[in-house]
């Protein structure tokens, strides 16, 4: 807890064993009040360590998606009685050690919503950033900015967190079930005029961390240039979006 604020990190696993472990070690527990793991039916173990470790945990009796994954972890946050709400992969490639950061602006009353982004600073490719993730990211954030009308560093990290709030007014459920549902949600909250912060968060590549490959990154990539075309016509009034109606 901070600043009488109930604190969950949401954990939206698909065949996370081998990283669960490392990644729930670093988790700060005098400050987090509630740690929810929605299990996307995986093959492995994942579900069986969380519940060793006395996490509570979700299991998808199917595979639905990252996107749905976010869904279930979100409502469930909210029916517990979270104020704040951090997502948090499960694969290590996000520092735990990064979320009484981001906590404490999220409860400043300053920022409705924080992301840690792996652009600012200069440890993306040294952190094994694959070169062409990397010029894909800073064109389609480039891009981003201009039809968006912001100024984030990146619009594609995994690690981010939420006030109660936004959680409530985004209407998550039109939002896609599969990757491109992280933009979306950027997206959803620039709509509606939240205030975004950022804070710098190292990159880490490594075998067990999870990677979408080169088909599934274009297929992304091509997402979010739609998003973002889509959210533009809809605030110059050419189109009616659902995405983005409140």
């Amino acid at each position: 807890m901070m600043n009488n604020k109930k604190i969950t990190v949401v954990l939206p696993a698909y065949n996370a064993a081998q990283t669960l472990q490392r990644t729930f070690d670093e988790i700060p527990q005098d400050l987090i009040d509630d740690i929810i793991l929605t299990d996307d039916a995986s093959k492995d173990e994942t579900a069986k360590i969380a519940q060793k470790l006395n996490i509570y945990t979700i299991i998808h009796a199917k595979n639905k998606g990252y996107g749905a994954n976010q869904k279930t972890c979100y409502k469930a946050a909210l029916e517990r009685g979270a104020d704040v709400v951090i997502m948090l992969h499960p694969d290590y490639q996000y520092s735990p050690k990064l979320l009484r950061a981001m906590v404490s602006m999220l409860t400043s009353g300053h920022y409705d919503a924080v992301i840690a982004s792996r652009i600012l600073g200069k440890g993306a490719l040294k952190g094994g950033m694959p070169l062409y993730k990397y010029i894909a990211n800073r064109g389609l954030t480039f891009i981003q900015n201009i039809l968006l009308n912001s100024k984030l560093s990146e619009y594609h990290t995994g690690y981010r967190g939420w006030t109660k709030e936004v959680l409530k007014a985004l209407p998550l459920d039109r939002c896609s079930d599969d990757f491109i549902f992280d933009n979306q949600m950027l997206a959803q909250a620039i709509n509606q005029n939240f205030s975004i912060g950022e804070i710098s968060c190292p990159t880490k590549y490594f075998k067990e961390a999870s990677s979408i490959n080169l088909k599934r990154s274009t297929i992304y990539g091509l997402g979010v240039l739609k998003t973002s075309i889509e959210y533009r016509l809809h605030k110059l009034g050419l189109i009616s979006n659902t995405l983005f109606k409140k």
